[in-house]
């Protein structure tokens, strides 16, 4: 950007794309339509580019002025974080860690991986659950200050990330009373018989899965399949079929959902990431997350 741009003026043109038009901008901030209207011609001549054309009676925006609002988009949301930023920032009342939930992450497995983080006592944990691509955004932007994955991040050179491993686990079979002794025996050719949930697509174990079947030489009879492990376990625990979870996990989904480990998934792993903006953690309580984790990749 031009270092005459000035923001007064790109903050009178996002209000005019924003609103979709002149008048209605006018409206919005209690000025007179010919200000709004010079203050955007301002920032049309600094940035030698004209941002609106003529679109029937009102305007549209000219392919300049849809990269400018893209830019002008991000600007002012960081700017609408500003005042809360501060406020966390001053106070000594929490200690603020914002942190994104892939979409493909088990979520049974969430709380424990954040659990150094919740023996702080003036914690004030903000969790988003996101698509992992939105969430690797957001994080460039500084919108949050870690992103939970079971996957790390893609080699990018326009976002500076670096993930850190948290560890694995070793997947097993799952089965509610009603299918645990067909399930049990002849395994792993009875997944071919008995009804079988699995992770969705979202989820990067789930490759590592059906390459297990294919391995195995069975066709499991899938009946279902989900984002969500707390969802699939719920489902699960309903009598719906047996499903594949993390070992780790064998208590709480014997003991919170009824369910009944059965057989080991050899060869198959469900791997954990926590991914950060700067190779070397900032935030105390995201360095706590990675304590018993290696080094970033």
């Amino acid at each position: 950007m031009s270092q005459d741009l000035n923001y007064k003026h790109l903050y009178y043109f996002w209000v005019t794309a924003k609103e979709g038009g002149m008048s209605h901008a006018a409206e919005r901030l209690g000025m007179a339509v010919q200000t709004i209207s010079a203050q955007v011609r301002l920032l049309e001549q600094s940035l030698g580019h004209a941002l609106f054309k003529p679109a029937g009676r009102g305007l549209a925006l000219t392919e300049a002025g849809q990269a400018a609002l893209q830019v002008a988009e991000q600007i002012f949301q960081l700017g609408e974080q500003l005042p809360g930023a501060v406020r966390d920032a001053t106070s000594q009342s929490s200690v603020r860690l914002v942190v994104g939930i892939s979409d493909g992450l088990a979520k049974l497995a969430v709380r424990e991986l954040l659990a150094p983080a919740l023996e702080e006592p003036r914690l004030r944990l903000v969790c988003h659950e996101d698509d992992f691509d939105d969430l690797l955004a957001d994080l460039a932007l500084h919108r949050l200050d870690v992103v939970l994955s079971d996957r790390p991040a893609p080699a990018n050179p326009n976002l500076k990330l670096y993930s850190h491993a948290m560890g694995s686990s070793p997947l097993g079979w799952y089965a509610p009373e009603a299918w645990f002794d067909r399930a049990r025996d002849n395994f792993p050719h009875s997944l071919a018989e008995v009804p079988v949930l699995l992770p969705s697509s979202h989820a990067s174990v789930r490759l590592r899965i059906d390459q297990w079947f294919e391995q195995q030489g069975v066709v499991p009879r899938v009946v279902g399949e989900f984002e969500d492990s707390a969802l699939l376990a719920t489902f699960g625990s309903s009598g719906m079929g047996v499903f594949p979870a993390s070992e780790r996990m064998r208590d709480k989904l014997s003991q919170g959902y009824g369910l009944r480990w059965f057989a080991s998934c050899e060869g198959v792993q469900e791997h954990y990431y926590a991914i950060g903006t700067a190779r070397k953690v900032q935030h105390p309580l995201v360095q706590k997350l990675l304590d018993a984790g290696g080094a970033p990749k």
